[in-house]
């Protein structure tokens, strides 16, 4: 699925942030942080997803993120090449000026699940090399082969859940 490209955060995305209750959404964006923290995201990046998330515009400069999480710009850069990197969040150039804006896709679950096919197939690879190495017919071997068999479920799987999420995605909102 293509990745969407959406406009600029707008003066009137900007302004109802600005207008939010920030204890309110700071509250939010702890909170979800925390879930992902638990379910094995690092805090930083955690946060700075969360407060994407909570953004009406779902994009933010890097001053930005600073300022509402009360961090360092070194704490955001790494938490956005952390997130980038899971492809999570993407990178975009302001028009007309030197900043960058760090932008939260409205499918970014998609999107991320969907770049974890190359990881799965990297995994196979190795897992069928190492059942080639250690002989299919040894306790370690067969270990290997199972795991193997599981991740080639699961790549299959995933691919099929994907594309009836996108179907699905369509007939909830569109596009």
């Amino acid at each position: 699925m293509p990745k969407e490209s959406p406009p600029p955060p707008s003066d009137r995305d900007r302004d109802r942030d600005r207008d939010r209750d920030g204890e309110r959404v700071g509250r939010f964006v702890e909170q979800f942080a925390s879930q992902l923290v638990e379910a094995g995201m690092p805090r930083m990046p955690a946060r700075i997803f969360a407060a994407l998330l909570a953004a009406d515009s779902g994009a933010l400069t890097s001053a930005q993120l600073g300022e509402q999480l009360q961090v360092s710009p070194a704490a955001v850069s790494g938490a956005v090449r952390y997130l980038t990197q899971q492809h999570m969040v993407s990178r975009e150039r302001e028009p007309g000026s030197r900043r960058d804006i760090f932008r939260v896709h409205s499918n970014q679950w998609y999107e991320a699940l969907a770049n974890r096919d190359g990881i799965l197939k990297r995994w196979e690879s190795a897992l069928s090399d190492g059942v080639a190495s250690l002989g299919a017919d040894t306790p370690a071997g067969r270990r290997l082969a199972e795991t193997l068999a599981f991740f080639e479920f699961v790549e299959h799987e995933l691919a099929q859940m994907l594309e009836r999420w996108r179907v699905h995605r369509e007939s909830l909102f569109g596009k």
